[in-house]
């Protein structure tokens, strides 16, 4: 499976393409329906495994990760604590099992920006008489093109004024992709913007629904179940960008060396220095997320964001070593290191980003 996603990568990170056939070989895997409980029939997969399956995928292509990470999400969220229509997910559970059915958040803004840095949505849900109508642009809804559902994150023009989930099927009218996606990175995970012009869904189509205000707002501490298996997609990167390195080390024969890069006491060095960082990234990621699972109530949020922070300090950085030590080459178009190494600057772009997560583990650190 990681070998034909990584296949197909190449082109889909040129053409920008939505990575349709490579999400089919994730479903064909079961990987796309992995998180579904077991009380609805799932394989009830928790933090851990996800955090295994995302660092696969992510070494064959991180914009499929990205794309399956937020439906991985969705269902591990509603196995835990059920809160979608009971009738509405059992048809998206029924749908998921024969084919690839992708669900993402709309959360992000023009002028909010991250909901992870406070304030609260201008996208508006107005009541009809049949149910909601909603109309507000989104931005970076990763896989925008080929989402089934999106979970749009918006504000009810209700005497007072309440927040809430509002579940929009995909192709309904009035969606519309405003805003191309195209950046240095993960080009493929179409992470459009998008626009909302009166969108009809019923009024049971909502979740999470609560009082304008603080309770409303993205909780930073409480998503050690998608900070880790986060972390672990780029480490999946940076393990693709170590296989790549060792490959070229072993192949380049310098005229006036006579053998092996890869025999040289430098590049050595820096093999082993890549090393200790991803192991002991993965260390820390795949060690909490078990904590996780176990329930261990000593493993506190902040450490799920601390863990999130180095792993993506420690992948950036192993990239960058394996691009230093091949000099040009390392940075030519084609070149599947200089893909990673673009992919890789997207780790720490996720929210909530380094800032926001140091400022609570020191909140936590000098208030213990």
């Amino acid at each position: 499976m990681t070998a034909r996603i990584a296949e197909l990568a190449a082109g889909y990170d040129q053409s920008g393409a939505f990575p349709a056939e490579s999400l089919r070989t994730a479903h064909e895997a079961g990987l796309l329906t992995a998180t579904i409980g077991k009380q609805y029939g799932g394989q009830g997969a928790r933090v851990e495994e996800s955090a295994r399956i995302l660092h696969r995928i992510g070494q064959g292509d991180p914009s499929v990760a990205l794309i399956a990470a937020m439906t991985l999400n969705t269902h591990a969220r509603q196995a835990v604590q059920p809160h979608w229509p009971e009738e509405l997910y059992a048809r998206l559970v029924k749908e998921s099992f024969e084919r690839p059915v992708l669900v993402n958040h709309a959360r992000v803004e023009p002028e909010l920006g991250s909901p992870a840095r406070g304030g609260l949505p201008s996208t508006l849900a107005r009541r009809t008489p049949d149910g909601w109508s909603l109309s507000g642009t989104k931005r970076f809804v990763t896989g925008a093109e080929g989402l089934d559902w999106f979970l749009v994150w918006a504000t009810t023009d209700e005497p007072e004024p309440r927040v809430g989930t509002f579940l929009v099927p995909g192709g309904s009218p009035g969606i519309e992709v405003t805003g191309r996606w195209d950046q240095l990175g993960l080009r493929a995970s179409g992470s459009h913007d998008v626009t909302f012009r009166d969108v009809e869904i019923p009024y049971e189509h909502v979740i999470g629904i609560g009082p304008y205000g603080a309770a409303a707002e993205q909780d930073n501490r409480a998503g050690a179940a998608l900070h880790l298996p986060l972390a672990a997609l780029y480490l999946g990167v940076a393990r693709a960008a170590q296989s790549f390195f060792h490959t070229f080390a072993h192949e380049r024969v310098p005229a006036n060396l006579g053998h092996p890069v890869a025999r040289t006491e430098r590049f050595r060095r820096a093999a082993g220095e890549i090393e200790v960082l991803l192991t002991a990234a993965e260390e820390l990621v795949f060690g909490g997320a078990a904590r996780v699972d176990a329930g261990d109530t000593s493993y506190a949020p902040e450490q799920a964001l601390g863990a999130r922070v180095l792993a993506d300090r420690h992948g950036v950085r192993a990239v960058e070593l394996a691009v230093r030590l091949l000099g040009n080459p390392g940075l030519a178009r084609g070149n599947p290191l200089e893909r990673h190494f673009r992919d890789i600057q997207c780790a720490p772009v996720h929210a909530p980003q380094e800032d926001i997560s140091l400022l609570a583990i020191g909140t936590k650190a000098l208030n213990p």
